[in-house]
């Protein structure tokens, strides 16, 4: 599993110059670099060409960053991949993924390229079939995570949208579960209204409690939030600091369990501590 954090992952059209640009100072953990919906019909042939350029000539720090392509079997996606693979791209995001045999049709194409050896596979996962085989694709090669298209998911199902998602809910826990199951990265879905700060606040809450390791984001202004949510508060540090002492002085005493504040911190209650601190180091690194 990536180690980096995930917390926020801006959607850049690979059509505007100016955004490309702008990307490379902006407070995101990823991003994706979209030729496929954010590009109109005529400009996916240039928007290609600036990408490629683009990410050829620019420095992006340690954020992740993912092209998405069109899906192979439109007129387009062949054509974006033979132009981003001279980039050595770290990461292709692949759109309308239904089932494993999508991934694997993606992974025998950068098996032929020797400048495409690293790359890893994102998949969206933006449709009822999809979501159904999401553990299938999960164990697909060069498999590294999954993004939710929560806007086709809900065209595709005709589920009414509302502010706690419960219409949505199994759509979005099968590929999340699926996911934590094999070890990759689960992003949820971006959050339309970006001007409703308390309305993101509070859907990146519910994914973060839900396990998700991230949001995706369509404006730089929802960027400030998804950090925050995603990122282990204070409090959270410390207590995960003081279970780890508190569960290595029971050890000292040959105690199996430790109590602290009345409950019982034993073993497993330590991995998560430990997780905690490794995600809060990794981010302050990030910002470095």
């Amino acid at each position: 599993m990536d180690t980096r954090p995930f917390r926020s992952v801006l959607y850049i059209p690979g059509s505007k110059a100016r955004a490309l640009e702008k990307a490379t100072t902006l407070d995101t953990d990823a991003i994706i670099f979209d030729l496929e919906d954010a590009v109109a019909i005529d400009e996916k042939a240039r928007a290609r060409m600036l990408l490629a350029e683009t990410l050829e000539s620019h420095d992006y720090g340690k954020r992740a960053k993912l092209v998405r392509i069109n899906a192979l079997s439109t007129e387009w996606g062949r054509a974006d991949l033979d132009v981003i693979a001279s980039v050595r791209p770290e990461a292709i995001l692949l759109p309308k993924v239904d089932e494993a045999v999508h991934v694997e049709a993606l992974a025998n194409l950068l098996d032929a390229r020797p400048e495409t050896a690293d790359t890893r596979i994102w998949a969206m996962m933006e449709s009822p079939k999809g979501v159904l085989n999401s553990q299938s694709i999960a164990c697909a090669p060069r498999m590294a995570g999954f993004i939710m298209g929560t806007n086709d998911l809900a065209k595709d199902m005709g589920c009414r949208a509302r502010a706690d998602r419960l219409p949505m809910m199994t759509a979005l826990q099968l590929p999340l579960i699926a996911a934590k199951s094999v070890g990759i990265i689960a992003i949820d879905g971006v959050y339309n209204a970006f001007r409703d700060e308390q309305g993101l606040r509070a859907e990146c809450i519910q994914g973060r409690d839900m396990g998700f390791d991230g949001k995706t984001l369509i404006h730089p202004s929802q960027l400030a939030i998804a950090n925050e949510v995603f990122s282990p508060s204070e409090a959270e540090i410390t207590l995960a600091k003081r279970q780890i002492e508190a569960f290595d002085a029971a050890t000292a005493r040959g105690e199996g369990v430790a109590v602290l504040d009345g409950m019982i911190v034993e073993n497993l209650h330590i991995v998560t501590a430990k997780q905690t601190l490794a995600k809060a180091q990794a981010f302050a690194e990030l910002t470095e």
